[in-house]
């Protein structure tokens, strides 16, 4: 620490008017002198809010947090930041991602910590604050919250990926409004976010094969009190990573986000993943682009028998051994060296794992599934790429041609998707306009469009869906996703007209529209680019500055960092 003198020593140790100042207004919360006199201050992120569901329990998490900062001499100060809660926000809440990673990056710098610890659960909580501590780049760890224990519905075990199928149901007649309602009492019954693979435990796994958190993160159920136990056990280790400087940019190398690529692929994470990783790499400095989607996940298969790809849920994988022990198995497609926020090299992490359920974690050798990760697409219908889950689709619809039902925004599918004269049919390619990143705004989840009433009720319960709009995680179907550019700002998916045919070819990674180079020149001198562009507010920024969906939908301004240093003091 003598080397390099703490940060909230600018703060706590000034002398003058402005050092009182620092000093006397902390005090005013009954805090005794010597702790605010050389002891490392700990800045814990706080995302709780009661508007965020799945981040609900997190003054009780912060606590442990708090326990294990004082257990290792360290003070800390806990600090709110907006809160995104995934089902409650419209229109979406990827709108504010980048807003809360700006609010994240002012906190932190602006303040008098040494290190954060950051409290992240609900989906776009998580990269929203990876990404504003990476553009400070201070000593940092992540708590996850943890997922929800897993629901019991008449006997049987469901979770989030169900609500798809409960609304398919009802719309058949299988469930009644009785049914439903009784499915979502018995769904969350605990506190934690969603209980399968979707995207908030999609995000809990990134940051633990990032090496961002402390081994056995991302599963531990947020009822559990080994939860609270690792919070304790993160707050002890952010004192010591200060002490060590062991900041973000130490950790998040290039070798980091290939083993977080690999590591996805085998637990068939959401394909949010990408866009929200390509974010955080932006911020990093590490050079990533949609083609390392494809180039490191390549001959990964799927090990983790989990919800929307598999069977189980989060509670089954902690109890199988968790991520540890699926990693355990991926040693040799691991960088092992990468360094973690323990200190030590990521095979640390899952040396003495063990598995206890192979129906739920497979060896690579024999693994649940061989086709796994995310499929980048090209083809001049995704001119920058769009992404399919090819786990969570049906194999018959992997390599497929079929005509065009366009839809030109989300109001105009609604309206018109049930109507009995709607001209589809099962081979039908469903097209959805104007849901990306600045034509909704914000590229909400809409993409796993369902499938029109008329055809469910025929048996039909999958269909090739594109759109340039987003998925949830624990969503599920042969779902074309993120096409760039966008219909708003000109991309080919923009001219698309009913009746094109359009060719999906999952193997080769082909997205293609057949119509003539000329013929789609001639349908974009025509068009006209209508979308609104909100007059004020952050919308407005966010609609001006946002960049595509293959670059991470972060604002361009945003792109790499400003350090933690404050020249000036504030009287």
């Amino acid at each position: 620490m003598e080397d390099k003198p703490l940060r909230s020593r600018q703060w706590f140790g000034k002398q003058g008017k402005d050092g009182f100042i620092y000093r006397a207004w902390m005090k005013n919360q009954g805090i005794p002198a010597h702790q605010l006199q050389g002891k490392p201050v700990i800045g814990i992120c706080n995302t709780w809010s009661e508007l965020t569901p799945c981040n609900a329990h997190f003054r009780e998490l912060a606590q442990s947090v708090k326990n294990g900062i004082y257990e290792a001499g360290g003070y800390p100060v806990e600090f709110p930041v907006m809160s995104l809660g995934e089902t409650l926000i419209k229109p979406t809440a990827m709108l504010y991602r980048n807003l809360v990673s700006m609010d994240v990056e002012e906190s932190i710098r602006a303040n008098p910590v040494d290190g954060v610890v950051l409290l992240c659960g609900c989906d776009k909580t998580t990269p929203a604050l990876v990404m504003g501590a990476c553009s400070v780049n201070i000593p940092t760890i992540v708590v996850s919250g943890g997922p929800m224990l897993t629901g019991k519905y008449r006997g049987r075990d469901i979770g989030t990926s169900d609500i798809w199928r409960f609304f398919a149901d009802h719309q058949t007649g299988q469930m009644n409004d009785e049914d439903l309602y009784a499915a979502e009492a018995c769904m969350a019954r605990s506190q934690g976010h969603c209980a399968v693979m979707g995207t908030a435990s999609t995000m809990a796994c990134m940051v633990e094969s990032l090496g961002l958190s402390l081994a056995g993160n991302a599963a531990i159920p947020a009822a559990d009190s080994r939860r609270k136990a690792l919070a304790h056990l993160s707050g002890n280790r952010i004192v010591e990573m200060v002490k060590e400087d062991l900041k973000l940019s130490d950790i998040l190398t290039r070798q980091a986000f290939e083993n977080a690529i690999t590591v996805n692929a085998a637990i068939g994470g959401s394909t949010n993943f990408i866009i929200h990783l390509l974010a955080i790499a932006g911020r990093i400095g590490v050079d990533l682009n949609m083609d390392d989607f494809n180039t490191s996940a390549r001959n990964i298969p799927l090990l983790a028998n989990l919800q929307p790809s598999g069977k189980y849920f989060m509670e089954d994988f902690y109890y199988a051994g968790g991520l540890p022990a699926l990693m355990k198995e991926l040693h040799n497609q691991l960088n092992s060296k990468a360094i973690t926020v323990s200190g030590n090299p990521l095979s640390s992490n899952y040396q003495n794992a063990e598995c206890f359920n192979r129906e739920l974690i497979a060896p690579v050798e024999t693994p649940f599934n061989p086709v796994a990760g995310i499929v980048v697409l090209k083809g001049n219908l995704c001119e920058n790429g769009a992404v399919l889950k090819p786990s969570a689709a049906s194999p018959a619809l992997m390599q497929h041609t079929g005509k065009a039902v366009v839809f030109e925004n989300i109001e105009d599918f609604n309206h018109r998707v049930n109507h009995p004269d709607l001209d589809v049919d099962k081979n039908s390619v469903l097209v959805l306009k104007n849901a990306g990143p600045k034509g909704y705004p914000g590229m909400p989840e809409v993409g796993n469009m369902l499938i029109p009433k008329k055809l469910m009720d025929q048996g039909v319960t999958d269909m090739v869906r594109i759109s340039d709009g987003r998925m949830s995680g624990t969503g599920f179907g042969t779902v074309v996703l993120h096409v760039s550019p966008e219909a708003a700002v000109g991309g080919t998916l923009a001219i698309v007209q009913d009746g094109d045919m359009i060719s999906l070819d999952v193997a080769a990674g082909i997205l293609h529209l057949h119509v003539s180079d000329e013929e789609i020149a001639t349908r974009k001198a025509a068009l006209v680019l209508d979308h609104q562009v909100s007059k004020r507010g952050y919308t407005y920024l966010y609609q001006t500055h946002v960049e595509q969906a293959h670059l991470g939908a972060d604002l361009d301004f945003l792109k790499g960092s400003s350090g933690s240093e404050v020249a000036r003091d504030s009287h």
